[in-house]
């Protein structure tokens, strides 16, 4: 099921010079033009980077930015040279998996939904802040309130998508405060696939075995995991699936 989450001016097109300082990303326009764009991922984004590697930016022109270019999406070749673009705009991540639950595309794990709030404080002492925190409505059977943590996800081994891709002493926290509501409220897990080449999600081990404990940990209290795998294109990103989770370490 192919569904419209997000259209948007088609992108620029070019060729990825360099990023550094995590931020910054120099790139060579198809027209000739060099830019700097703005890099909204943080992370190490582990498999996406080589060298003249096709990418896709937006051009946001704002007195108030110090770029005026913010890159969006790679181009990648996978472990069956399939070339595939990838959304590497952590920001979009959220608003993507709003459109997904207002589409009613998880009815199936969460039911009918009478308000959907953003960025609300939860946890111990109430010092964390979850994604989202929906409301049941009263014909829903299930009456408790539903949170909703969400994780851009763009590392792969083969067919598998892997979160996180570096230690997150963030992440691990935020498993811990989603235990720390069950049962009386539904703690809900959403991976966003930000690309369409994998078939299965698990936790990154290698890189931070301590998420992946908790991870487990929070499987066995009723965390519930709804991977979410999302089609990119120039002007457009679409709903594609949801795969399964694995946590059998023979099948990685």
């Amino acid at each position: 099921m192919s569904k419209l989450l997000l259209k948007f001016d088609p992108l620029e097109e070019g060729t990825l010079i360099k990023r550094y300082k995590r931020f910054l990303a120099d790139i060579r326009l198809d027209d000739g033009r060099k830019i700097t764009a703005h890099c909204p991922n943080t992370g190490p984004m582990k498999g996406l980077l080589t060298n003249n590697s096709k990418v896709r930016v937006k051009f946001c022109p704002s007195p108030k930015r110090k770029l005026q270019w913010t890159w969006e999406q790679v181009q990648v070749v996978n472990y069956k040279s399939d070339q595939i673009w990838v959304g590497i705009n952590t920001l979009l991540a959220n608003k993507l998996i709003k459109n997904v639950i207002e589409n009613n595309i998880l009815k199936e794990f969460i039911g009918d939904i009478d308000l959907i709030k953003s960025e609300r404080p939860y946890g111990k002492d109430n010092k964390s802040r979850i994604d989202f925190l929906l409301t049941p409505k009263s014909s829903n059977p299930d009456n408790r309130n539903i949170y909703i943590e969400v994780k851009n996800t763009t590392w792969i081994k083969k067919n598998i998508a892997l979160f996180p891709d570096t230690v997150t002493l963030r992440g691990q926290k935020h498993l811990k405060d989603l235990m720390s509501i069950i049962p009386e409220s539904k703690a809900i897990l959403v991976p966003c696939i930000t690309r369409n080449d994998v078939d299965f999600f698990s936790t990154g081990d290698d890189e931070d075995p301590k998420y992946g404990e908790l991870f487990s940990q929070s499987l066995k209290l009723g965390l519930i995991v709804i991977p979410c795998r999302l089609n990119f294109y120039r002007d457009h990103i679409n709903w594609d699936k949801i795969v399964p989770v694995l946590r059998d370490k023979d099948d990685k």
